[in-house]
């Protein structure tokens, strides 16, 4: 028991990661890592110990998303007066803010097989064969989405507009 209570700790950083890649929202990836480590121990039974315990609570946080996704899609969601201020920021923060905003947004397009799986290796940090086992699909399954994935943001991220120099601006208004 001790030694289950030691190793889920030291996922909750990974665990965290992937909920907030998952849902883009820091209050409910919160969340999400609080249910996942509740319900981990509640059922910790059911996890095999000749396994590593990483795939196996990633699986248990995805369901939990993909459960709270099935009942969000049921009733309408409220935004916060106070969240739909948004405050200028300087140019020189937004260029980084808007890459990363770009491959988030990037992200969140793939089609869900593709982005769970990217998410659960790339960010997640398990291992091709542990994420094929946590989501319960073949090795080639797994390395033909992986792939797919990759090429879709490669592909996206290249059509993003990219800034334009002073040069280029200049010949376009002639």
């Amino acid at each position: 028991m001790k030694q289950f209570q030691t190793q889920l700790q030291a996922c909750l950083p990974d665990l965290w990661r992937y909920a907030f890649a998952l849902c883009r929202d820091r209050t409910l990836a919160d969340d999400l890592v609080q249910d996942c480590a509740e319900r981990a121990l509640r059922k910790q039974a059911l996890w095999q110990q000749e396994g590593a315990l990483k795939p196996w609570l990633m699986k248990l946080l995805l369901n939990l998303y993909r459960n709270q996704i099935r009942h969000q899609s049921r009733r309408p969601r409220l935004v916060a007066m106070e969240d739909l201020t948004v405050e200028p920021a300087a140019i020189e923060a937004l260029e980084g803010k808007l890459a990363l905003a770009q491959t988030a947004r990037a992200i969140q397009e793939l089609p869900d097989d593709q982005r769970e799986v990217l998410l659960m290796v790339v960010l997640g940090g398990v291992s091709y064969k542990q994420a094929a086992e946590a989501l319960d699909v073949p090795m080639g399954t797994l390395m033909s989405r992986l792939g797919r994935a990759r090429a879709k943001l490669r592909e996206r991220m290249a059509d993003t507009p990219q800034k334009q120099t002073p040069q280029k601006q200049k010949r376009g208004r002639r």
